[in-house]
């Protein structure tokens, strides 16, 4: 072949895929600008709820000394375990056959439908009409990190999109100046890291952001020394200049992404700064939280949730470390409760009072439960520094708001506190549930990976309507 031919060959070829990658390039930007990127999207049917604030309380916190009491267990405190409940059976850590462990915490009735709280969790229980109690779910894994991943994805393994990003994939954003899903962390990163709230494979616009307790809220959003807005413009422009030259060359929809988040990035120097400072809530706001303006903290992440919805943002997710318990179970379950209480009932009673709570969801979970049988002896052989081991056989979550019946209790435990007995549900249920309540299908909520349709409830998962008000 000569050289002019190949010239010619190659220049057609060149310029067929330039046309042709610009016409999927333009499609991709219009997608991610004006379409299933951030901008809100129409639900499949009138939702009851439009934003979501949910807290994992990580490292699983034990629901048999704060949600759900057995009299029983604490009457056959220190008998050996049923055989049932031990043979046959994989435990985390327990290997010899264990003895049963009632709670020592008292709980008291709250409310007009008498909604059992442990001692520890007053604030809680004087907005138990707002509760709802969800006392029989269970999931597939007993280790944190692929129970982390099955709760928010549906797949105990990494590569899922998490129920933040399927969220903003569907609905989208109410406020183009900040990320349709925010992650706060108090404490460590759970075990899964920021794969909790990966977008897996969906468009990277759907991860989580993550905003930090100090330096820049968000990584790099400060301008460096010597840099002013008009300079970081200029710098946005001929970026995002280059990505869509190379978005018209070879169409690739990640490139469309990458120019939206960058516009994005530009906006939320203005309205992110404003968002994390609270020195502007009154004086009572903070009273009621129990915050410090400043201070980073599990309230200070509570006040911030409120302060993110009310700006549009359609999923805020708190991480919250500390709550593993394999031994000093009734030491430290009193001081993170205290921690946990205030703040959460402080949410609640604000969204209420700002009439936000109506149509905003708030969960409260964790990976998994605790078992009834007692983990652990102190080094004198006696049983005071005692814990409670993993336990995926039947747990609670704490609802409220979005569409839920308040003052409500779901499901049981039996007697002992060891299995879902009750109106069993499985974590494939509480998603599908948690995307009725926002207008959306779970089994018409689809992403075409790899050749086949993915959802985040896989080929499972029921709406629990019993719970809808």
């Amino acid at each position: 072949m000569n050289p002019r031919e190949q010239f010619f060959r190659t220049e057609t070829r060149r310029e067929f895929l330039k046309h042709t990658g610009a016409g999927i390039g333009a499609m991709a930007l219009a997608s991610v600008l004006n379409g299933a990127g951030t901008a809100a999207q129409r639900p499949h049917f009138q939702p009851r709820a439009k934003r979501v604030i949910y807290i994992h309380l990580v490292g699983a916190a034990s629901q048999l000394d704060l949600f759900d009491y057995k009299p029983e267990l604490v009457k056959r405190n220190g008998q050996k375990c049923p055989d049932h409940m031990f043979k046959g059976k994989r435990l985390a850590f327990i290997r010899e056959h264990p003895v049963l462990l009632g709670t020592r915490f008292k709980f008291q009735r709250h409310g007009q439908a008498g909604i059992e709280l442990s001692e520890h969790l007053p604030q809680l229980g004087g907005m138990a009409d707002e509760l709802c109690l969800v006392k029989s779910i269970r999931t597939e894994h007993f280790n944190h990190a692929p129970a982390q991943l099955f709760m928010h994805s549906g797949f105990g393994q990494f590569g899922r999109p998490g129920i933040g990003s399927w969220v903003s994939y569907g609905l989208g954003t109410e406020n183009r100046d900040l990320p349709s899903y925010v992650v706060m962390i108090t404490g460590s990163v759970a075990g899964a890291g920021n794969s909790l709230w990966g977008s897996g494979f969906l468009p990277t616009v759907h991860q989580g952001i993550e905003f930090r307790a100090s330096g820049d809220p968000v990584l790099f959003l400060s301008n460096p020394k010597g840099i002013g807005g008009a300079d970081r413009r200029e710098i946005v422009d001929g970026i995002n200049f280059l990505n869509r030259q190379s978005l018209a060359d070879v169409g690739d929809p990640e490139i469309a992404t990458r120019i939206a988040q960058y516009e994005l990035s530009f906006r939320m120097q203005t309205s992110v700064p404003e968002l994390m400072d609270t020195t502007k809530e009154s004086k009572a706001t903070h009273a009621l939280y129990g915050t410090e303006p400043g201070k980073a903290s599990f309230a200070n992440n509570c006040l911030l949730a409120r302060r993110l919805v009310e700006r549009g943002v359609r999923f805020v997710q708190l991480f919250d470390q500390g709550w593993d318990h394999h031994s000093g179970v009734f030491t430290n379950i009193p001081r993170k409760a205290k921690q946990l209480d205030q703040p959460v009932a402080a949410l609640i009673r604000d969204l209420k009072q700002r009439g936000l709570l109506d149509d905003t969801l708030i969960i409260l979970g964790a990976e998994f439960g605790r078992t009834p049988m007692l983990q652990g002896r102190s080094n004198g052989g006696t049983t005071g520094n005692v814990g409670r081991d993993h336990h995926k056989e039947g747990f609670t979550m704490l609802l409220a708001g979005g569409g839920l019946k308040g003052g409500t209790t779901y499901g049981a435990t039996d007697e002992l506190g060891y299995q879902a007995a009750d109106n069993p549900l499985h974590m494939h249920d509480v998603n599908a549930t948690i995307l009725h309540l926002l207008g959306i299908d779970h089994e018409q909520l689809t992403y075409k990976y790899q050749g086949r349709a993915f959802r985040l409830t896989d080929v499972h998962g029921h709406v629990v309507k019993e719970i809808l008000s």
